[in-house]
């Protein structure tokens, strides 16, 4: 049995960036709906007892476990997502050893940002953008609809989600104001380099 992951802070945390009611329907309704319609689809199932990582590896790729697929990885996107964010009245500094590697591999911190929008507006339609470690360098790529990033041989450190649910309550169809809001205000940069051992 999958269980929705509680968020590591208060639903009105990342206002005014991300709205309280945006974070009730995002996280309590979209998110526990893919919780439960896994627990349906994985019930009586020898993937009932797996972990939601072996669920998504098991079923990656596989025409008649799309279902599946789609409800688990969106599960741990989500799981990875909020983990990725922290409340607004928290300024965070870069910490020192990612900010060289970002400014080793991007040139800066401004233009990692630039080229992560640039990737995350890009993607048609549904799916997420991440910043990754690509065996010892940091890349941003996208995927799209549930695709999860570490499928790709990858390491993910950020992950944002650009399903319009995600920002349309606050941002209507201006994802560009949305994934700025996000990078210059919400990104747990503690989280990000801890994911990346730096």
């Amino acid at each position: 049995m999958f269980t929705l992951k509680s968020l590591p802070y208060a639903e009105n945390a990342l206002a005014p960036h991300i709205s309280e009611q945006t974070m009730r329907l995002h996280h309590g309704k979209h998110h526990q709906a893919y919780v439960d319609n896994l627990n349906k689809l994985v019930e009586g199932t020898p993937l009932a007892d797996m972990s939601l990582l072996d669920v998504i590896k098991a079923s990656a790729g596989q025409a008649e476990k799309a279902g599946i697929f789609n409800n688990a990885a969106q599960v741990y996107n989500h799981d990875f997502f909020w983990d990725c964010l922290r409340p607004a009245d928290q300024p965070m500094a870069v910490p020192t050893a990612l900010l060289e590697k970002i400014n080793q591999d991007f040139g800066s911190l401004e233009q990692m940002m630039s080229e992560f929008k640039t990737v995350a507006l890009s993607q048609f339609g549904s799916g997420w953008a991440w910043l990754v470690l690509n065996g010892k360098s940091l890349q941003i790529i996208k995927t799209a609809n549930a695709d999860t990033a570490f499928l790709h041989d990858v390491k993910p450190l950020f992950a944002l989600d650009v399903w319009e649910h995600s920002y349309y309550l606050d941002y209507q169809n201006r994802r560009g104001d949305f994934i700025d809001a996000v990078l210059n205000n919400l990104v747990n940069w503690n989280f990000v380099a801890n994911q990346a051992a730096l």
